[in-house]
């Protein structure tokens, strides 16, 4: 049986999920070191945008099957807010709803899975 396309777009997400939580967990452990520029990720749909989904050759008269790598980029925030006299970048406020937002979608990404899987098992069980 083949991967389903819905369990590596999740996949994706979780890995996309983790190096956003690094990176906000990274600006908050630095919001009081001097300088300290505030890192993010780059969107999600960004990711997917470069993320082709390809068909699968199964047979040799299909068509050809292309992969595409997509990376994710953690590039300095823009500050958008009050730079401290330390030239540090980091609004605590922020960071602490941009974790909350990530564990709000990795809570949503594993029931979406987890209801995805349910379906599949009760599929092959009937």
């Amino acid at each position: 049986m083949e991967p389903v396309n819905l369990f590596d777009l999740a996949t994706r997400q979780s890995q996309w999920l983790a190096v956003r939580q690094s990176a906000i967990a990274s600006n908050i452990a630095n919001a009081n070191t001097p300088g300290y520029t505030a890192n993010d990720v780059e969107p999600f749909e960004k990711v997917l945008d470069r993320t082709a989904v390809t068909l699968a050759a199964t047979q040799t008269g299909h068509l050809g099957a292309e992969t595409a790598n997509a990376g994710f980029n953690v590039k300095p925030e823009d500050p958008d807010g009050a730079i401290m006299p330390s030239k540090n970048t980091v609004v605590l406020e922020q960071e602490l709803m941009k974790a909350g937002e990530v564990r709000r979608s990795f809570e949503l990404n594993t029931a979406i899975v987890k209801a995805f899987h349910s379906m599949m098992t009760m599929v092959v069980k009937s």
